[in-house]
């Protein structure tokens, strides 16, 4: 898929080598990925253990003010930003998907960050 995504950058086709190295790079990346993900997963079945209720209940508050901070985003801000935190993609796919350039992409970014950190500058997750 990313050959053919990059296909125009490339001045001869690309050889079978490069193939194998792309291959063996995107399943490297995917696997560290993935443990980084599992042993996420793990920590966090552990620390729902341990949990309080109030802790519980502060996680829940917490959540419920995010989610109305990103209802108060912009719709050009708020897609962007859940484009990057949510699906992934980087600025660069962002902004070729939007059919944007990546400093606009990058300023909104910017500002959806700013607007969300101010409207969650009180809450602590660790105290």
């Amino acid at each position: 898929m990313r050959v053919w995504e990059k296909r125009k950058s490339f001045k001869e086709p690309p050889t079978k080598a490069l193939l194998y190295k792309i291959a063996n790079d995107f399943f490297i990346s995917r696997y560290r990925k993935d443990v980084v993900a599992q042993n996420y997963v793990a920590n966090a079945k552990r620390n729902d253990e341990m949990e309080s209720p109030e802790e519980i209940l502060q996680y829940k508050e917490l959540r419920n003010k995010y989610e109305l901070a990103l209802s108060q985003l912009s719709e050009k801000q708020r897609i962007v930003f859940l484009m990057s935190r949510t699906e992934g993609f980087k600025y660069f796919e962002i902004a070729e998907r939007l059919n944007l350039s990546v400093k606009a992409v990058e300023k909104r970014m910017k500002h959806a960050l700013q607007f969300l950190k101010e409207a969650l500058k009180n809450e602590s997750i660790y105290e």
